[in-house]
């Protein structure tokens, strides 16, 4: 079953984030890690919210196992995120003309 993602970095930037992501890989715009469905993010008053869409939870805890807590520590952001799951009743993929 999809789940939902949110995950609350107090304290953290979005040039940490862009830090992390580089550390992943991943480009912006670019295609998703395996597993994964859809993500964003966006800087809020106290760090930065980070939303994604992965295709289980098992899927992605591996993940934040092994790159997200480790690459986040790595940059200094400065604790582990506050994290709430969501069971997905739904979604969309990119249309056809994306």
């Amino acid at each position: 079953m999809a789940v939902a993602v949110i995950m609350e970095f107090a304290g953290a930037t979005l040039e940490q984030y862009d830090q992390v992501i580089g550390k992943m890989g991943l480009t912006p715009g670019g295609p998703a890690p395996a597993g994964a469905l859809g993500h964003w993010v966006a800087a809020t008053d106290g760090g930065i919210l980070v939303t994604d869409l992965w295709q289980s939870r098992e899927l992605y805890d591996a993940f934040a196992k092994d790159q997200i807590g480790p690459y986040s520590a790595e940059v200094g952001i400065p604790s582990p995120p506050t994290v709430k799951y969501l069971d997905v009743h739904n979604y969309f993929t990119p249309g056809a003309g994306a």
